[in-house]
């Protein structure tokens, strides 16, 4: 059932028009499962990934391929981490990235993902969803589990400092697992009442 599913996305999205606003194209994306890719399906699933303005669907694929054996693509994670300006998607291809450098040209991307935190407080203070992400099971903890990499405690580190001095309000809403599901810690409605009364106060 699973495999029929993806084959029959994957030749969705090689045969269909292309069209981000499409259901079909939707879904078809959303029903690619990692677990089966095949070394042609990763070099279409690159090629729309750079095509594609929605973000939810290139998070998809960002995932799928961050998750997939490691075929060699290191080029696209390079790409894909400068193409992203958010940093739980920099992080993802921060992810996929690893497992094909050294740890010299890790250091050097998480130094300059590092300035890029450290600036967040200013452009946007109250920064829990990508804080959310980055502390989680699937961010930089697994990568610390994995890689061990100095450059990767330090960052964590800074991502806590950074958490911890946002307001409660904007605390402990959601994380995610390590296997990426979205784990709701509150309610959408509690989340939005603390807010609400955050900005209330102001």
């Amino acid at each position: 059932m699973k495999q029929n599913r993806h084959e029959e996305s994957m030749k969705y999205l090689t045969t269909a028009p292309f069209s981000e606003r499409d259901p079909m194209f939707i879904r078809a994306i959303n029903n690619v499962d990692y677990t089966l890719l095949t070394n042609a399906e990763v070099g279409l699933l690159e090629f729309l990934y750079f095509q594609l303005k929605d973000i939810a669907l290139r998070n998809k694929i960002l995932q799928s391929l961050m998750r997939s054996e490691p075929f060699e693509r290191k080029d696209f994670f390079q790409k894909a981490y400068k193409k992203e300006r958010y940093l739980d998607m920099r992080l993802m291809a921060i992810r996929g990235l690893a497992q094909f450098s050294s740890k010299e040209e890790i250091d050097k991307v998480m130094e300059h993902f590092l300035q890029i935190l450290k600036k967040r407080p200013e452009t946007t203070p109250y920064n829990y969803q990508e804080y959310e992400f980055l502390r989680s099971a699937f961010g930089l903890p697994y990568l610390i589990k994995t890689y061990g990499y100095p450059c990767f405690e330090k960052t964590f580190q800074q991502v806590e400092k950074q958490y911890h001095d946002m307001p409660d309000a904007f605390k402990g809403h959601f994380t995610i697992d390590e296997d990426g599901n979205f784990i709701e810690l509150r309610s959408p409605k509690e989340t939005k009442q603390m807010m609400d009364n955050f900005f209330a106060t102001r």
